[in-house]
């Protein structure tokens, strides 16, 4: 293994705009949350090849002769890398005894590691390693948790095999990779991604590759190359909501008043393209009172539209409700129908104001999160540079 141990990070993400309108060729921004998934790499002398994933109770061990078995010798060939092998992908279902049935996310996880390291380590003779991961994100919400647990696998599994080189010097805390690394990794977690989820768009594996802001339109991913960092809260509503019904029934809303809807639409890319265009001068010129409002305009309409769309909730409708006495700004994020929001918070929102709102949110029964959008993407970090509780966590495995 060129890596010996390596700890790497990638964010989740959160719609900003746009949601439900991109399935019908509008833009749609994605963003970048500062709620990230960790994960350490820890090559051993075992034998064993372990993945430890306490936030989904799954602890799984195996021998690398074991899996050894399980390679073709398609394996590992790198200019592969953006086809899934499905017949490796059957033998591995086999092997963890879903061959037939419904993943859980213990499974996709599972599966999804397993791909990956057979695929890059496949070639040779299989390492015994360590990987262990714990995340800030919730999952089944709506904000990329298995994306950025798929970006933390690529990058790890790549630097240990050495495909790419780690971009940490011995006096750094962080470091990223550089362009072409970037996107090897984020071909490799858009593998993980269709293993997980069957037909990504790919746009949650790139804000976790990239960060920032990334503009979606047609199937056409942009990196942003500056926004502003935004003060959030990110509410989880805890409210289940199925995606594939509610897109349904945008599209039901869509045959039954085209007219209409067609005017929605064109409207919420309109705000998605002044909500672009108002952060990108955000970064290059002072920020004012001005651009807060705007932005919080935004919202606001756009909370209308989805909610003339069909994808609005009681629980959601508490939430702008709550937030808005208090004076802040609040949409759904995603796909609606229960779920997640986002809040913005203006620079000069009192710790007080802040403080009481969440626990507002909370008395609802709803998780709430004071955060960031627009971070940085992926990074490897010296354990040094990380919190004491993430790293614990880390090297308790």
């Amino acid at each position: 293994m060129y890596v010996k141990e390596c700890i790497v990070s990638a964010p989740g993400k959160a719609i900003l705009h746009g949601e439900h309108a991109v399935v019908h060729g509008k833009v749609a921004l994605a963003v970048s949350l500062n709620l990230r998934t960790y994960l350490k790499l820890r090559a051993t002398n075992t034998g064993k090849v372990s993945i430890n994933l306490p936030n989904i109770d799954t602890f799984l061990c195996w021998d690398a002769s074991e899996l050894k078995q399980l390679i073709q010798h398609s394996c590992g060939k790198q200019e592969d890398v953006k086809r899934l092998d499905a017949e490796l992908v059957k033998r591995l279902r086999e092997f963890v005894g879903v061959a037939d049935g419904n993943l859980d996310t213990s499974n996709m996880a599972t599966l999804a590691f397993l791909y990956s390291y057979l695929c890059l380590f496949g070639k040779g003779e299989l390492p015994s390693l360590t990987i262990s991961v714990w995340s800030e994100l919730p999952t089944g919400a709506g904000l990329g948790s298995s994306a950025a647990y798929s970006v933390c696998l690529a990058a790890a599994l790549l630097c240990a095999s050495g495909a790419i080189s780690s971009p940490l010097k011995e006096w750094d805390h962080t470091a990223r990779w550089c362009q072409e690394d970037l996107e090897l990794i984020n071909s490799w977690a858009f593998q993980g991604e269709m293993i997980i989820h069957g037909n990504p768009s790919g746009v949650d594996n790139a804000v976790g590759t990239w960060g920032g802001m990334l503009r979606f339109l047609a199937g056409r991913i942009i990196p942003l190359s500056r926004v502003p960092l935004l003060r959030i809260l990110l509410t989880n509503t805890k409210v289940p909501r199925s995606t594939k019904v509610l897109v349904a029934r945008v599209k039901d809303k869509i045959n039954k008043f085209p007219t209409i809807m067609t005017s929605v639409l064109d409207s919420v890319d309109a705000i998605s393209c002044t909500c672009e265009k108002i952060l990108l001068e955000m970064t290059c010129e002072p920020i004012t009172g001005e651009h807060y409002n705007v932005l919080e305009e935004l919202i606001d309409i756009n909370q209308h539209h989805l909610n003339v769309m069909g994808v609005g909730h009681p629980a959601l409708d508490t939430l702008c409700r709550v937030t808005l006495a208090r004076g802040l700004h609040s949409k759904l994020t995603g796909a609606g129908g229960g779920g997640c929001g986002i809040t913005l918070l203006r620079p000069e929102t009192d710790t007080a104001v802040i403080q009481s709102t969440i626990q507002d949110l909370n008395d609802c029964n709803f998780d709430c999160w004071e955060t960031s959008i627009g971070g940085p993407g992926v990074q490897i970090h010296s354990p040094r540079s990380l919190k004491e509780d993430i790293l614990g966590t880390l090297n308790r495995f």
